[in-house]
């Protein structure tokens, strides 16, 4: 098999990883939750945890980051490129992108974070821990995770262009997680504006309340 064949084979088995929905099969497996109908409607690891319980949510983050992190060094490894080549990075978007589009689940997805960190913690360690200490220092003054998130991602474009280059795989990836991540944050965006975005640690039942059937 040639190596373009083995590229791009890698890439569409590292989208079939991310469309792997962990959230979802760990609340309706393990508490008996179905995440789609509850809190905000997410699989991802935030809602899990709120609706679902601590640990779940926990463990959701885990895989979720994991599949992106090892689609991008199983590729990597399979080609017998580096980390930050093009074939690993565009296996690390079709990871991201997996999440966010599952085929599964109607190609409607999670939000890609959580996916998006394991993928850079392969392509790029120290821009995934700037980008993570910015998500922390947002998210403990404001205490919302979505905030956090964005900034985060911010970060991540803005650091990969001045360390990678902006002609860069990587920060080209970064670029297009950047866009697909405010992308499915516009309710959150929206609610932020308004002041009714949730914050972690308030009440099941006050989150519930203040559910948006697009968050």
């Amino acid at each position: 098999m040639s190596g373009d064949n083995l590229g791009w084979l890698m890439v569409g088995a590292s989208y079939l990883a991310g469309s792997v929905p962990f959230g979802l099969l760990l609340a309706r497996f393990v508490a008996g939750v179905d995440v789609r109908q509850s809190g905000s409607g997410n699989i991802g690891a935030t809602n899990v945890g709120r609706t679902a319980g601590r640990s779940l949510g926990v463990l959701t983050l885990i895989l979720d980051a994991g599949k992106g992190g090892l689609s991008v060094a199983v590729t990597a490894y399979a080609l017998g490129a580096p980390h930050d080549g093009g074939w690993a990075a565009a296996a690390g978007l079709a990871a991201i992108l997996g999440h966010v589009f599952p085929v599964w689940l109607g190609f409607r997805g999670g939000k890609g974070v959580a996916t998006a960190l394991g993928v850079f913690v392969v392509l790029s360690p120290w821009m995934a821990l700037l980008s993570t200490v910015a998500f922390a220092v947002t998210f403990g003054a404001t205490r919302i995770a979505s905030a956090g998130s964005m900034t985060a991602a911010a970060i991540m474009a803005a650091g990969c262009a001045m360390f990678h280059g902006i002609e860069s795989p990587v920060t080209q990836v970064a670029a297009v997680v950047f866009v697909v991540i405010l992308a499915r944050h516009q309710a959150n965006i929206r609610r932020m504006f308004q002041g009714q975005e949730s914050r972690l640690g308030a009440t099941r039942s006050g989150w519930r309340s203040s559910r948006r059937p697009d968050g």
